[in-house]
């Protein structure tokens, strides 16, 4: 098997039996990571705000043959409360007991301001659903993770969450905030079994891609499906030990 995550190649049931939730499963790299997931064997819970586009990610992995019955888990980070998260992380504990991987993909661009020009609603709720929703739903279910014996959380980074650039305003920021919190993770459960990572996807066909850069020719840009091999490098056995780094997905 490759060492490098970008052309990391693995087997067919490389995930069988893991429990895996993915926010923002119902669409983009998301939903592509969930259906791999689902295909190499994993229990997959699909997040998302959106019942129904959900529910077409569920049909398309129960339509797949030898794949677990996926779980749907309803909740909209903009607005959900202390007790939308506990009865998330209650639903899971009964279910399962416990929480193999968790990916946080679920994220909103915002618009493309400059910082004199940017809107502090705006920020606030690209900061809110990027970075303080991410923070709240691993602090409930850290519990669920600390039960697994291979537990692994990756977070949805960017080039931008690493090196700043105009106009990017709050997203920009919500990235950055996003490898610090995934850096802080990684090094207070160091002597565990926990591990933490992130994970930049680049330029791929997705609808904030679009909406970044609307005038990019669609079709030079890879797909979701074709930007997996780093996400389930970290997810799967083969980066047992490996915390607080931060991967390029192309």
């Amino acid at each position: 098997m490759s060492t490098d995550p970008r052309t990391y190649t693995y087997s067919n049931d490389l995930l069988r039996d893991r429990i895996i939730l993915i926010t923002g499963a119902s669409d983009g790299i998301g939903r592509a990571l969930a259906v791999e997931v689902a295909r190499l064997g994993a229990q997959v819970i699909l997040h998302g705000r959106n019942t129904a586009k959900l529910e077409t990610v569920y049909d398309q992995i129960r339509n797949m043959d030898g794949t677990k019955r996926p779980s749907i888990a309803v909740l909209d980070l903009e607005s959900a409360n202390a007790d939308g998260y506990t009865t998330l992380a209650s639903s899971i504990t009964d279910e399962f007991g416990r929480l193999d991987g968790l990916v946080h993909n679920a994220s909103i661009l915002g618009e493309l301001y400059s910082i004199e020009q940017y809107d502090a609603v705006l920020w606030q709720k690209v900061m809110h659903i990027n970075f303080t929703a991410t923070f709240a739903l691993t602090q409930v279910l850290l519990p669920l993770l600390k039960q697994a014996l291979d537990a692994s959380v990756v977070f949805t980074s960017s080039s931008v969450g690493r090196v700043g650039r105009a106009y990017w305003g709050a997203y920009s920021a919500s990235k950055f905030a996003t490898e610090s919190l995934s850096q802080v993770l990684a090094d207070e459960h160091r002597n565990s079994a926990l591990r933490s990572n992130c994970i930049n996807p680049g330029a791929t066909r997705t609808k904030m891609r679009l909406a970044a850069f609307p005038a990019e020719d669609r079709d030079a840009l890879k797909t979701p499906e074709e930007i997996l091999a780093s996400y389930i490098y970290l997810l799967g056995p083969d980066s047992k030990g490996v915390t607080g780094e931060s991967y390029d997905a192309q």
